[in-house]
């Protein structure tokens, strides 16, 4: 029997929060107001404010492209211990955000609900499992 390391429902898991990830991209770099949304984050109603918090969500969004299209390059090469370790480096990003939310007293869960997923995924992905 195949380590369950080697499991395609992991393999497509993966691939699946990559594309999470792309698309939270592709919202922050072209509506980045409503990216905030995410983060809870009140809209800053001064022009420059809003300039500055415009520019940093395009940045947060490349962040999110890298991390997406990384995850689904190496699990489409085969490789999945490089997979489940970006999807565990991609869950401390999704729990420092939360931790940034909850300093801003809200919106933590939209980070810490699914940063254990990857956790998961990444460490089975890894192998943490095949020697059970």
């Amino acid at each position: 029997m195949a380590p369950i390391s080697q499991s395609t429902a992991l393999s497509i898991a993966a691939n699946i929060f990559g594309v999470i990830f792309i698309g939270f991209c592709i919202n922050a770099i072209l509506r980045p107001i409503q990216a905030l949304e995410f983060f809870e984050f009140d809209v800053p109603s001064l022009p420059d404010d809003r300039k500055v918090v415009e520019s940093l969500s395009v940045v947060y969004g490349v962040r999110d492209i890298f991390m997406g299209v990384a995850i689904n390059i190496v699990a489409y090469c085969g490789q999945r211990k490089v997979a489940g370790w970006i999807l565990i480096a991609a869950s401390a990003v999704a729990f420092a955000d939360g931790a940034v939310c909850y300093m801003h007293g809200k919106g933590e869960w939209n980070h810490w609900g699914y940063a254990p997923m990857l956790t998961v995924v990444g460490s089975v992905l890894v192998g943490i499992l095949d020697k059970v």
